[in-house]
């Protein structure tokens, strides 16, 4: 077996080994059959380790032997021909890239994921949804991988809608409660805007390039090296701003950081692995994969810097309000999501990336350490004798007109929510309430019966509508 075969091979076996996770516990679940709890930490960390050696052994042989971009290709997924021999049509691959930003990634996600597991099977033990929460730990594992190994934007899409769906549902995990049922709701929601934005500029990709290639597409041979850009810099700017908008969705940057403290009802294991290391920097990864598109338009890259320091900024003031460790050390990780989109912004590439690493790893400890942290804090002050107090610096400059606003506007954490609901979501819901109604008395017509909303008026009222 040579090199290339080698590689190839253990290409594969980065994404089988997530995704051989995802059909053992999924099957086991939908086959109405439930795995021990030690059987499942042991299939969770099996195929865990699988997938980081296999992704180590790709790293030692790239930097061994001199490789810095190493493509698998398992095959079309749909490939149409042009009208005319000069056109080249349209074709969708399944396409995987391991490359100095890829395989970082990759590592990364196996490395925390297998924490988070060994820790989850302690903290979740006799927990009713043990099951359920690791099969959705196992998509969003499987997302992860095929997003940051992702060789064209349709395949990263597949990840990035799967990590969307494990991120709302593990929010939404004690569905016992109204609370967290809700928030997952306004997660999903902030999702949805963020993925429409990734396939509509996926679409214009098509459209301009015929292909979804990140190589042909914008001429990456090595990342971040590049050659010449598929589309012009007008197209690169309509291209990006899109791709911007799906990464401040994910990201939870301004106008959607919202959401970032409501995902804290999901339990702690998630939260540390979702929002405070891997899923709020997969808009970042996003912006550092599209870097061709960045470096044609200063006008992109000025947006991306003047939004990365505006949600740093916001970030900011918002956390030094928060009431509980989970939203304070949430507002911590998006202030830090903000100087890395700055980062990227200003054209800095490694530091970026390595900023991301180290920042991942420090906060899943930080929230792993959470629910002992009070305790901690509790025997600083015996040892001290008193209480640990910091005087605010703003209290010496700033008024206390001033200090009363900003302390408001922390509080209500921009009113952004606020906004959103009242310009974004109230419209759009009562769209699809029109729709509804319209649905309901037309096929009450068809059925000659009489309508069910005059025989109980509370079906007006919207389940969706209710938790918002």
């Amino acid at each position: 077996m040579n090199l290339a075969e080698l590689l190839y091979w253990l290409g594969v076996t980065v994404v089988v080994a997530p995704a051989s996770m995802v059909v053992l516990l999924g099957g086991a679940a939908l086959l109405d059959g439930k795995f021990s709890e030690r059987t499942i930490g042991r299939i969770v960390q099996f195929c865990l380790v699988v997938g980081f050696i296999s992704a180590l052994l790709i790293l030692a042989l790239m930097l061994t032997n001199g490789e810095r971009h190493v493509p698998v290709n398992l095959g079309n997924l749909v490939h149409l021909h042009g009208a005319e021999h000069s056109d080249p049509g349209y074709h969708f691959a399944i396409k995987f890239i391991f490359d100095r930003l890829s395989v970082p990634f990759a590592l990364l996600s196996f490395l925390l994921c297998s924490v988070i597991g060994a820790f989850a099977t302690r903290y979740m033990h006799r927990e009713r949804g043990f099951n359920r929460f690791f099969t959705l730990l196992a998509i969003f594992v499987l997302g992860m991988i095929v997003t940051s190994l992702a060789g064209t934007i349709e395949t990263l899409f597949v990840g990035w809608e799967l990590v969307g769906l494990s991120s709302a549902l593990l929010v939404a995990f004690f569905h016992e409660r109204s609370s967290p049922v809700r928030n997952g709701l306004r997660v999903w929601v902030v999702y949805r805007i963020s993925d429409a934005a990734l396939l509509t500029a996926s679409v214009v990709l098509h459209h301009l390039a015929g292909a979804g290639d990140f190589e042909k597409l914008m001429g990456i041979q090595s990342w971040p090296d590049q050659t010449n850009l598929g589309i012009d810099s007008h197209q690169a700017l309509i291209v990006g701003s899109l791709l911007l908008l799906a990464a401040a969705g994910k990201s939870a940057l301004v106008p959607f950081s919202g959401w970032l403290p409501r995902a804290m009802e999901g339990p702690t294991p998630s939260s540390a692995v979702f929002y405070g290391a891997l899923s709020v920097h997969l808009g970042a990864f996003l912006l550092l994969r599209i870097s061709p598109l960045l470096d044609s338009s200063a006008l992109l890259s000025g947006m991306v810097v003047a939004l990365g320091l505006l949600t740093a900024i916001f970030a900011a003031v918002a956390g030094r309000v928060q009431t509980d460790i989970k939203s304070a050390l949430s507002f911590a990780s998006l202030t830090q999501v903000g100087i890395i989109t700055a980062e990227i912004g200003m054209g800095l590439r490694y530091i970026p990336l390595v900023h991301i690493l180290g920042h991942a790893c420090l906060r899943t400890l930080q929230f792993l350490r959470a629910p002992t942290i009070l305790h901690d804090y509790r025997l600083m002050e015996n040892a001290l004798g008193e209480r640990i107090s910091a005087r605010a610096a703003s209290e010496a400059l700033f008024s206390e007109r001033l200090r009363i606003w900003c302390y408001r506007f922390a509080m209500e954490r921009g009113y952004m929510d606020a906004l959103l609901i009242k310009f974004f979501v109230t419209p759009f819901l009562g769209t699809l309430q029109i729709c509804d109604r319209c649905e309901r008395r037309w096929t009450d017509f068809l059925a000659g019966g009489q309508s069910r909303e005059s025989e109980n008026p509370e079906i007006r009222t919207s389940p969706v509508e209710e938790l918002l």
